[in-house]
């Protein structure tokens, strides 16, 4: 089982580092467009659409990477005075209750949704160049995928932590 968090632990921190990427580009594409529309008085037809599909992409990419590393939000004014024990048991039931449901139909949505994108091959109408829309549907599909997947690890983690009293590994 350890063999398999390590992984799921690597997929999301190479998701982490791929999103950095995507921040550089959506950020280099929104200046052009600026630049263009701004000072050349020609704004790019494509930079709207481009820049929603990697804003799109970096989000969903990194929520399993923020879950890898506990950032997510959470109710800190009870959390921090709980014991590690008490926090797993919080975390084991709140994940059962809250995130498995939750994530789980988003998952189950987004793949659907994709498949049904790729099925009839979806094209963006926001603009006038209408560029294939698939693509990010199935980034989509795989950001929420490997957030679920994150969760289950860290939700196994945390439910050996409450059943055992010590920490997974440890």
């Amino acid at each position: 089982m350890r063999k398999v968090f390590q992984t799921i632990d690597s997929l999301s921190e190479g998701g982490g580092k791929c999103a950095r990427w995507f921040i550089l580009v959506m950020i280099l594409v929104i200046l052009f467009e600026v630049f263009m529309r701004d000072v050349m008085n020609a704004p790019t037809f494509w930079g709207y659409e481009i820049t929603i599909a990697f804003g799109a992409s970096l989000y969903v990419i990194g929520y399993a990477y923020a879950e890898s590393k506990h950032s997510h939000v959470r109710v800190d004014v009870f959390y921090i005075h709980m014991s590690p024990r008490g926090r797993a048991i919080t975390d084991s039931i709140c994940g059962f209750i809250f995130f498995l449901p939750a994530v789980g139909l988003v998952a189950f949505f987004t793949y659907d949704k994709m498949m049904w994108s790729w099925g009839v091959m979806e094209k963006s109408i926001e603009g006038y160049w209408y560029p294939p829309w698939y693509p990010l549907r199935t980034m989509l599909f795989i950001g929420w995928t490997m957030l679920l997947l994150q969760g289950l690890t860290h939700l196994s983690r945390s439910l050996y932590h409450a059943i055992k009293g010590r920490a997974y590994g440890s």
